[in-house]
């Protein structure tokens, strides 16, 4: 009777600490990267017949950096970057709130200005209530599921966590985002609600995979600084 065959267990996964400067880095450029994009997701913008908002070339640069952070740092620090990061962007709407409540001077140039503050930053609080639920729904599920990827993987097949997680992490930020949102960009009717669903969700995605051998070069890059990493 021959016994079955054992296969070795997969070595656990390598992660590094946040005693370097390269993590705090990251976070800032996550969270300024979120705050631009809720200012810039304000404004609907037609490209054709592609419909999107003025934050669709920005929002993509926040899972990149998830990415990169989940990789080396791990699930529980990049859910700590998504944590900031929410509460920093929910700090911003609370600022937009109070300048455009405090009173202003009476003159033209003073209303004019008035006014121009309540059209760009008014609807941001609820632009800010879609993307921070989102983007925390979103980043949460990229991260697990690239973090989970990597336990079964180890080092291995990078690219295919990369794509594989900001396609379902995408998805739920996209559909998420669009459905709170779609009102305050104007969006109407049903056509036009699933051309903004479809289109953010394939550009964003598009984005994501023409960047994996940027991404795959960052992660190679920190992972090689980082004194820690694989001793966590």
């Amino acid at each position: 009777m021959t016994s079955a065959k054992t296969f070795p267990a997969a070595a656990p996964p390598k992660f590094a600490s946040i005693g370097s400067p390269y993590f705090g880095i990251m976070l800032a450029v996550m969270a300024v990267v979120l705050i631009l994009s809720n200012i810039g997701a304000s404004k609907g913008v037609a490209i054709g017949p592609i419909i999107t908002d003025g934050g669709f070339f920005l929002f993509p640069l926040a899972y990149i950096l998830g990415d990169v952070i989940s990789e080396v740092y791990g699930f529980k620090v990049a859910r700590k970057a998504i944590i900031t990061s929410f509460a920093l962007s929910a700090f911003a709407s609370l600022c937009y709130w109070v300048i455009i409540a405090l009173p202003g001077f009476d003159d033209e140039y003073g209303a004019a200005k008035q006014s121009a503050l309540e059209g760009a930053l008014g609807p941001v609080p609820q632009i800010v209530l879609a993307s921070l639920l989102a983007f925390f729904a979103g980043q949460t599920i990229n991260s697990w599921i690239l973090v989970r990827m990597k336990a079964r993987t180890g080092e291995k097949s990078l690219w295919a966590r990369i794509m594989g997680s900001s396609v379902a992490g995408e998805f739920v930020d996209t559909l998420i985002f669009c459905s709170i949102a779609a009102s305050v960009i104007g969006i109407t009717d049903a056509a036009m609600f699933v051309n903004y669903v479809l289109v953010g969700f394939l550009y964003k995605t598009f984005v994501e995979f023409a960047f994996v051998p940027l991404t795959t070069l960052a992660i190679g890059w920190v992972k090689k600084r980082e004194p820690s990493y694989g001793t966590v």
